[in-house]
């Protein structure tokens, strides 16, 4: 049996994606940006909306942490497989908080519904816009190649693959919380324009519910390709392991043991057992496996038939 580890992009396990750098520079810079915003404009923040604003911030900073103790990490022995999935991890979290936020909105915008209160109509609306265009300058400051199907990546996805790309889930996860506002933002001056037009006070409440609807589809899509990631599972689309069969397999070449896996945004690991007729060094079947760019850390096993 002849078994080798071989790591097509050199002896380091950094698998971070290949946005890091940028993507840590944009978030850090948004998060100075509704600092200076939220001072000057805190108070009617903080009376319109505070626990939203506050778990909105939560989740920038975990964001930004990550980006900074992935960086740091990146080389630590200790992390088997580099610090790559971090990004997930806090993508992951971020969606459950996003979920919590829609939950929130839903049920407050029922209550609302059943029992309604009386609004200041031009300042609510003063504030919604305000807040609209925080938010359109943070997604601008966030704005991705990436970010073209947030509920539902499955088609996303497969462009990147071919495209040598991954997902930063850690930027994406930033960018909705700020989708999510600008939502809730846009849906508020709707209901608030007709609201002051024509006193039609329900439909503050039931704008929000569709918020939380649209909110909570996000935060789904976004807790499934995470999660995905974290627990090691391939979807439908991944091709790479058929990738991998077709330039290993011939009729004297056989796979009998597949394992890939995402090792961090653009990177993948993999484990491939052979049993050949006439086995050769796993720097031959490395050889064929140059083109695929995904593929960053792999182990060969080869084994002859009996």
């Amino acid at each position: 049996m002849i078994s080798a580890h071989v790591p097509t992009s050199g002896h380091d396990h950094v698998f971070l994606g290949s946005g890091h750098d940028r993507n840590e520079y944009r978030t850090s810079t948004m998060m100075a940006g509704e600092i200076i915003a939220g001072t000057i404009f805190g108070s009617m923040a903080l009376v319109a909306d505070g626990w939203h604003m506050a778990t909105h911030a939560a989740a920038m900073i975990m964001a930004l942490v990550a980006y900074y103790y992935a960086r740091r990490n990146a080389r630590n022995a200790r992390f088997t497989f580099g610090t790559g999935k971090m990004g997930d991890l806090a993508g992951f979290a971020s969606a459950i908080v996003l979920a919590l936020i829609a939950v929130l909105i839903g049920w407050e915008s029922l209550l609302r519904l059943a029992k309604p209160v009386q609004i200041d109509f031009h300042q609510a609306i003063a504030v919604a816009v305000l807040g609209l265009a925080v938010n359109i300058a943070s997604a601008w400051l966030l704005r991705n190649e990436d970010h073209h199907d947030l509920g539902h990546s499955h088609d996303h996805a497969h462009h990147q693959h071919h495209h040598g790309k991954g997902q930063d889930n850690n930027l994406r996860a930033a960018y909705v919380h700020v989708l999510a506002d600008a939502l809730t933002s846009v849906l508020a001056i709707v209901a608030l324009t007709a609201g002051s037009l024509y006193g039609w006070i329900w439909l503050d409440p039931v704008m929000g519910v569709v918020g939380a609807i649209v909110i909570a589809n996000w935060s789904w899509g976004l807790i499934r390709d995470a999660g995905g990631v974290l627990l090691d599972y391939n979807p439908s689309h991944e091709e790479l392991p058929g990738e991998i069969r077709h330039a290993l397999e011939t009729p004297q070449d056989q796979i009998t043991d597949l394992h890939v896996w995402q090792l961090g945004p653009g990177h993948h690991g993999a484990i491939i057992a052979l049993k050949c007729k006439a086995p050769r060094a796993p720097s031959h079947y490395r050889e064929k496996l140059s083109d695929i760019h995904e593929l960053s850390h792999v182990t060969i096993e080869v084994e002859p038939f009996v």
